[in-house]
């Protein structure tokens, strides 16, 4: 395909796609899915060789969240059956992350429910980044704390986290109709208010809430401009009593061509496949390896991801290798200095193209979700079916501890 020769040439550029190029890479046909999939693959390769960057998420505040996101399970109103408790100590936040680490986790992702961090929050948090430090002084640390305020973001590099985490989720015309409690531009503000304190700054999109494909080329075109080193991509896990309980939009075959396309636009950012990876895409997980280069180890903040062990299998079996924490994960191009930001992601870096373990790393892990067979894996998104999952909430009606 002409399309994908050319995609293939911007990519290993760093040029950007047009807008007409990338919304053509989301209405390939199924027939031409395998190409879509080698082409974005030799764009990945280029950048990242065969490596897969492994992440852990260690959820320090769950649920009673005041905000309205209709995607998830912690917001304001949820009636979700989650684990809802308040701040982890140190300790305890230090001990979950030993767990992804065991399991070859390279960064370890602390996350919080709510608006904002206030300055006691930070203070808090910037304990646990020292504890997580003291006992791996080599694991990358990234919070992700929601809205930041002024000069909270400089406090948590001087505390030795490596990165921030704030996604855009969704396109700037359709944001309104996700959350209504902040905006589009509070998210985009933070993200640069992380990247002007030297954070390697971590923004991604939610793909599956009914959004167009023009919302999705929308959002990772913002992406680009906001040049983030890594860029997570989550497919919705429509979870009981949210908004968007019965929104099932996703098929494997879309959510490759989705990953083919942030490749793309993206070429040389760790793009990550994020949550709802088992739900989706199922038995092709194997095949959205040749397209991100980064994916998260274990449990998600309020769902079960697959088996540690299943995760290590899956990466060999497809003939990739775990990323050590001696290898920097970004080309030399996109780390400026031996300073600036995280080891493996120099914060504040250049933009690209013209512009300036084991199966005990997690215990008790279970299987995210039971999946009857179906014989729909070619369906198109508009037929997706709304039975086909039946996911389970991380630790919902146990004893299981937070982040166990």
């Amino acid at each position: 395909m002409d399309l994908l020769n050319t995609l293939v040439d911007k990519g290993l550029r760093r040029e950007l796609p047009t807008r007409d190029e990338a919304l053509a890479v989301l209405a390939t046909s199924d027939d031409e899915l395998l190409d879509v999939v080698a082409a974005a693959g030799r764009v990945r390769r280029q950048w990242f060789g065969r490596r897969v960057k492994l992440n852990y998420l260690v959820n320090l505040k769950s649920g009673l969240c005041p905000e309205d996101c209709s995607y998830c399970s912690q917001r304001l109103g949820s009636k979700a059956e989650i684990l809802k408790y308040t701040w982890l100590k140190p300790d305890e936040a230090s001990k979950a992350a030993a767990a992804g680490v065991a399991g070859g986790a390279k960064r370890v992702c602390l996350v919080a429910s709510g608006r904002g961090p206030t300055d006691r929050d930070v203070d808090r948090v910037s304990k646990t980044i020292e504890a997580i430090k003291g006992q791996h002084e080599d694991v990358e640390v990234c919070a992700c704390l929601g809205l930041l305020s002024e000069g909270q973001a400089d406090r948590l590099r001087s505390a030795g986290a490596d990165a921030y985490n704030h996604n855009l989720n969704t396109s700037e015309a359709t944001y309104g109709d996700i959350t209504t409690t902040h905006t589009y531009a509070d998210r985009v503000d933070t993200v640069r208010q992380a990247q002007a304190a030297g954070l390697s700054a971590c923004s991604g999109l939610i793909a599956g809430m009914g959004e167009s494909d023009a919302d999705l080329v929308d959002v990772v075109f913002s992406l680009r401009d906001l040049d983030p080193d890594s860029v997570p991509v989550n497919f919705l896990i429509p979870m009981e009593g949210t908004p968007l309980a019965k929104d099932w939009h996703l098929t494997p075959q879309r959510c490759l061509r989705i990953l083919a396309m942030v490749r793309f636009v993206c070429p040389d950012a760790e793009v990550r496949l994020a949550g709802g990876r088992e739900v989706h895409l199922r038995s092709l997980q194997p095949l959205a390896l040749h397209l991100v280069n980064s994916i998260f180890l274990g449990d998600y903040l309020t769902s079960e991801g697959q088996a540690g062990q299943t995760d290590l299998d899956m990466i060999a079996d497809a003939g990739f290798e775990v990323e050590g924490s001696d290898t920097t994960t970004l080309p030399e191009h996109r780390v400026p200095s031996p300073d600036g930001g995280c080891g493996g992601h120099g914060g504040g870096c250049a933009p690209c193209g013209d512009s300036p373990g084991t199966a005990d790393a997690t215990p008790s892990e279970a299987a995210a979700v039971t999946a009857p067979r179906s014989g729909a894996g070619a369906a198109q998104a508009s037929a997706a079916r709304t039975d086909l999952v039946a996911v389970r909430r991380r630790g919902a009606g146990t004893d299981v501890a937070p982040n166990a």
